[in-house]
């Protein structure tokens, strides 16, 4: 979760909780864009910068990642102008527990009547809705939300035919969640991978850290799960780990192959995220 800030109880005060969120940073990542197929049965639904998957299914739909508070009622808005429904939504999944990406799950949750499910060491932080965070405290709060079923690394969950497996992928929180999952479209297969946050939150600190004893290690653990997964469609909890804007323009322009089906970017965004760790425990090594 690299851009910060701050339940949608009544659709009736959404408007006004939009307009409550006067974080600069916040508000540029939280700005609509349009709904589009990303391809298969996938599509995008969510902000600017903060994302949201919508994964059809012939028996209900997933939906991963809320983004903020704020953010539901574009998601809703989106669901809706591809033409699907909220009620159709049967599962919330979550990549982590910073309120730029788990900040709706409630609202969502109380919306759709949908089952939430996160990896075991996320879901107390859902549950007390981000407080005592290992670094941000109480600071970055958002409604808390019951988590209906725990997955443990490497499990699954599946509906419709369709099943993703949550990839324990720890540093960024204990529990952020890596899934992944196979797509069809046109005959073809794809590998998407749809990357929790790998990055290190400023103010972090990786060596004797007494909140987070083994957060060096945890990193350490990602990258090499990452760099293990296959990956033809990369995706991500932030849009500019990707470039949504670039490949959704590309995409609407009709360019083939399809922008988003991208191996190489994913490993170059694994390998300079990596970098930037390894450049930190250098740097924090030092006298």
């Amino acid at each position: 979760m690299r851009k910060l800030l701050p339940i949608l109880l009544l659709l009736s005060v959404w408007p006004a909780l939009v307009a409550a969120q006067k974080d600069p940073t916040s508000r540029a990542s939280n700005q609509p864009v349009e709904p589009f197929r990303i391809l298969g049965n996938l599509y995008y639904v969510g902000a600017s910068d903060v994302t949201s998957f919508l994964i059809v299914t012939p028996d209900g739909n997933i939906l991963l990642d809320s983004g903020f508070e704020e953010t539901v009622p574009l998601i809703r808005d989106s669901v809706k102008k591809l033409g699907f429904k909220m009620e159709d939504v049967k599962l919330l999944l979550n990549s982590h527990s910073h309120f730029d990406h788990a900040g709706g799950l409630a609202a969502l949750k109380q919306l759709t009547g949908a089952k939430m499910v996160a990896m075991d060491t996320e879901a107390p932080l859902l549950a007390r809705g981000g407080k005592n965070d290992f670094r941000f405290g109480d600071d970055i709060a958002f409604p808390p939300v019951a988590v209906d079923r725990i997955v443990h690394d490497g499990g699954t969950v599946t509906l419709g035919g369709v099943t993703l497996t949550a990839h324990k992928t720890p540093g960024h929180t204990p529990g952020n969640t890596t899934w992944t999952m196979k797509a069809q479209d046109k005959g073809k297969s794809y590998d998407v991978v749809f990357v929790g946050s790998d990055t290190i939150n400023p103010g972090v600190v990786l060596t004797n850290n007494p909140k987070y004893p083994g957060i060096a290690a945890d990193y350490a653990h990602t990258f090499e799960v990452l760099k293990s997964l296959p990956c033809d469609v990369f995706l991500a909890s932030h849009g500019s780990f990707f470039d949504l804007k670039g490949k959704a323009e590309r995409l609407r322009k009709g360019e083939t192959p399809n922008p988003f089906v991208d191996p190489q970017g994913y490993r170059e965004h694994v390998k300079g995220t990596e970098e930037l760790y390894r450049a930190q425990l250098a740097k924090e090594a030092q006298p």
